[in-house]
């Protein structure tokens, strides 16, 4: 009876661990390339919906949130008018750059998808996803947010939509596009 507790005492605390684990911000047990720390990936253009084209390295100076997205995606849905109220809005005056990457998706049906939401922030097309293989293994899903420092530097990475995870990123994006925080990274 002993060594059968031992057993089990040996697995749940294993078990937890494995748990923990696979919530760090530096596993990429969800399917991340790139983990929290590292710099972000920017040898790459971003056409958004209006034709305007941009990149990372022009973005330095700024916190930048690329979320990954895709209009058939139902938790990219539901995640959306939150980042656009409480991200984009809150932000967008404070040095902050929201762009939605969408999945591999034409441009007519992601400026459909843009207008359906209601969405103010740019979204930008991702043919291939060439852009999200640069983050995540193409094999995995949309519904991630990758949030970039001033300095290009990743500093926070969800997967899905978890209203903690969610508050949780809001909360450092905030501290983030505070003024004192431009000196601070």
């Amino acid at each position: 009876m002993k060594k059968l507790i031992l057993v089990l005492v040996v697995f749940a605390t294993f078990h937890s661990s494995v748990s923990f684990a696979q919530t760090d911000q530096n596993t990429d047990d969800r399917g991340y390339l790139v983990k929290v720390g590292d710099q972000a990936p920017d040898d790459f253009e971003l056409i958004l919906t209006d034709g305007t084209k941009t990149n990372l390295k022009s973005l330095r100076g700024k916190v930048v949130v690329l979320q990954f997205t895709a209009s058939w995606c139902s938790v990219c849905r539901e995640e959306m008018p939150y980042l656009e109220k409480e991200v984009w809005q809150a932000n967008k005056d404070n040095g902050l750059v929201l762009i939605g990457v969408d999945r591999d998706e034409p441009l007519n049906k992601v400026q459909k998808f843009k207008q359906d939401m209601k969405i103010s922030y740019p979204l930008a097309l991702d043919p291939g996803a060439d852009i999200f293989g640069r983050f995540a293994h193409k094999k995995s899903g949309v519904t991630r947010n990758v949030v970039i420092d001033r300095n290009g530097k990743i500093v926070f990475l969800t997967r899905l939509y978890a209203p903690a995870e969610f508050n949780q990123m809001v909360s450092f994006i905030n501290n983030l596009v505070q003024p004192n925080s431009a000196k601070a990274n």
